[in-house]
């Protein structure tokens, strides 16, 4: 009950807040930010961790105002979820830019099955929201413990169009069959799910758990995968969502090389804004049997 009561209050600010123009929501988020890097001292000290495995060449003075960056971010993305929930279409499609997505209409044209490889930035369910102004697609969600939060992360997800969302639990095949009738499938594979499904692969020199299911549901679907990026725009101007150019020669015959190749990839975008990727995550909880944990 007390927790549904807070909730409730901090849905009802959000509900508030979606009002003002995204700029002043961004001053909010920048106070509100900084308040949590002080008192959040748990989540801050897995932030400086993952940065000094991440970016050891860093003094600590520059991890500590990266850390204060990424705070800032994360609750921005966190308030501004209000705009997805309630704002309108029209302010959506003004406050997100999307670049590249003629790619991805002009393979579902020809009846292609696209993976749409999305890294954890903080302003993905902003693209996520205008991608499904554009077509039917597929996605997956992990079940929340606060069951009125997950209702408004899942009414985010499926307020435009006929969208189509599977919990972790139902595994890879659903979204591959959703993929076989036609629906792109936002894919999120970036965070550390444990040992149970997870290999090793670098990842900011790290050997990193992390889930190979980008080639498998590729090779099961004959998927094109197509990367999207979103980042925020400096002070309130909104967001830029852009596709890359689909992979060549993906998958491989050796999943190994497939998933190294994606954290590749994925450390290359980071490292072009490495402020905005969500780094109050464990990234580097699991370990390889016998090494020493990092957090």
């Amino acid at each position: 009950m007390i927790s549904y009561f807070f909730t409730s209050l901090f849905l009802a600010f959000m509900w508030l807040l979606h009002w003002l123009p995204l700029p002043v929501q961004a001053a909010f988020g920048w106070l509100l930010g900084h308040l949590l890097y002080v008192l959040v001292a748990p989540r801050r000290r897995v932030v400086m961790t993952n940065l000094r495995l991440s970016f050891p060449e860093l003094s600590t003075a520059e991890r500590r105002r990266m850390t204060r960056q990424i705070f800032v971010a994360v609750t921005r993305s966190m308030l501004e979820r209000g705009i997805i929930w309630w704002a309108s279409e029209a302010r959506i499609r003004r406050l997100v830019e999307l670049r590249g997505v003629e790619q991805i209409h002009a393979l579902h044209a020809e009846g292609r099955a696209v993976v749409m490889l999305v890294p954890h930035f903080v302003g993905l369910d902003m693209a996520g929201s205008r991608m499904a102004m554009e077509l039917d697609c597929v996605s997956m969600y992990a079940a929340q413990l606060n069951k009125l939060l997950e209702k408004m992360l899942l009414r985010g997800r499926t307020r435009f169009r006929d969208q189509a969302l599977l919990s972790r639990q139902e595994g890879i095949r659903g979204a591959v069959r959703a993929m076989k009738k036609g629906r792109p499938f936002y894919y999120l594979p970036d965070l550390d799910y444990g040992p149970k499904e997870s290999i090793f692969v670098p990842f900011f020199g790290v050997q990193t758990a992390t889930i190979p299911g980008l080639s498998r549901i590729a090779r099961l679907a004959d998927a094109v995968v197509v990367p999207l990026v979103v980042r925020m725009k400096p002070w309130g101007q909104g967001y830029v969502a852009e596709f890359g150019t689909p992979w060549q020669d993906f998958p491989s015959e050796d999943i190994v090389a497939d998933t190294t190749r994606m954290n590749a990839w994925i450390e290359a975008e980071v490292r072009k804004s490495p402020t905005q990727y969500y780094w109050v995550h464990k990234r580097f909880k699991t370990r390889p049997e016998g090494e020493a944990r990092f957090y």
